[in-house]
């Protein structure tokens, strides 16, 4: 830590009560929505979505989220690394088991979570306490200390941030010089205000505030303003949106929730992206 810069404790209140609902009483990771004790949409890129898809697909397309924002972070050996909104910790017991890390700590701000993570891995925590550990905390107000990280990356989480401009500024006081950063989610392609009205109409999770309808170029500016340097947003919606809604035809009817995240992506109200950015080394 830092001289002068005091760990940042947890901010009980910055939990909206819509998150605090949706990850507290159900474990959403066990459920067929989900499944595998991931909770995203997955990255179904190379899964054949012309046949019936199987619980098998649905837990490969979302290990395959994370194998695309780790082999983003490459190269990724010795590393200390923070998943920002870890949930459930498969994807960090992914980091650690596949990729070489030194240490992942996987930090949520939902103590629910954070339990079950702990119940699920507790296998691998003991084995390699020096490894992995979870913590609880905000994005917005990281319980760590200044350069304590050589990567940061948040996997699905950034659309229940609610200050972009804090979160930026966090990741950058935590990453050590030439640290880099990757978050991947859902965003507003653009800055278009009547995206907002229109995103609360089509998915309940914008009309109840679960999730927030940050906006790309948002996500892009914060980050620099943070003074992270080589910001750049790519879409993978194709990747995405497709197989999501395959997955859930059998689940859901057409024009309900949350099948209408495809219809507002073909209507370009929303995508997918995954954004890259690194501290300067001076």
């Amino acid at each position: 830590m830092t001289q002068g810069s005091a760990a940042r404790p947890p901010m009980d209140s910055s939990m909206p009560p819509a998150v605090r609902e949706t990850y507290g009483p159900t474990d959403l990771g066990s459920l067929p929505l989900f499944g595998g004790g991931f909770i995203n949409f997955g990255h179904w890129q190379g899964i054949d979505l012309d046949r019936p898809l199987s619980e098998s697909d649905r837990v490969r397309s979302q290990q395959a989220m994370y194998h695309h924002v780790l082999a983003t972070l490459a190269p990724t050996e010795g590393q200390r690394a923070l998943e920002v909104g870890c949930g459930l910790g498969a994807g960090a017991a992914v980091a650690v088991e596949e990729y070489g890390f030194a240490h992942i700590t996987g930090m949520d701000i939902h103590p629910e979570q954070l339990a079950r993570a702990e119940r699920r891995h507790r296998g691998l925590l003991a084995r390699s306490p020096e490894r992995l550990r979870f913590a609880r905390g905000a994005a917005e107000s990281m319980p760590f200390g200044d350069a304590e990280f050589d990567c940061l990356y948040s996997i699905e989480a950034a659309q229940h941030f609610q200050d972009l401009g804090a979160f930026a500024s966090e990741a950058a006081r935590v990453l050590r010089p030439g640290g880099r950063a990757v978050v991947t989610s859902f965003f507003v392609p653009d800055a278009d205000p009547a995206r907002v009205d229109r995103l609360a109409g089509l998915l309940d999770t914008f009309a109840t505030g679960l999730d927030v309808a940050h906006s790309v170029p948002a996500l892009v500016t914060r980050l620099e303003g943070a003074g992270l340097t080589g910001v750049r947003a790519t879409s993978i919606g194709a990747s995405v949106w497709p197989g999501w809604d395959r997955w859930l035809a059998p689940l859901w009817e057409p024009g309900t929730w949350p099948r209408n995240f495809l219809r507002a992506f073909d209507e370009g109200s929303l995508d997918y992206y995954t954004v890259t950015a690194r501290r300067p080394s001076s």
